[in-house]
């Protein structure tokens, strides 16, 4: 689908230097990006994709040593969400 959208000088600038760096075309920089956007802010597959995790790992991390719960709360604590 082709659209047309305005964005910023500086924005466009900054995503034509990283897509000459990553060797690829703007299009698909833009719909990469956007994607990534769009699945950051899904709140549906976030909770479907932290209840999988749960059920993977077991309720109350059930068989985890304490070294291992630890240093998964500390990476929970600094992720970005």
């Amino acid at each position: 689908m082709k659209t047309a959208v305005s964005i910023p000088d500086e924005v466009f600038e900054e995503a034509e230097r990283l897509a000459t760096r990553l060797q690829t075309s703007r299009s698909q920089l833009y719909a990469r990006a956007l994607s990534e956007f769009v699945a950051r802010h899904d709140d549906d597959h976030l909770t479907s994709t932290m209840n999988q995790t749960i059920k993977e790992v077991g309720e109350a991390g059930e068989g985890v040593d304490d070294f291992t719960r630890n240093a998964a709360q500390q990476t929970l604590r600094r992720a970005e969400w």
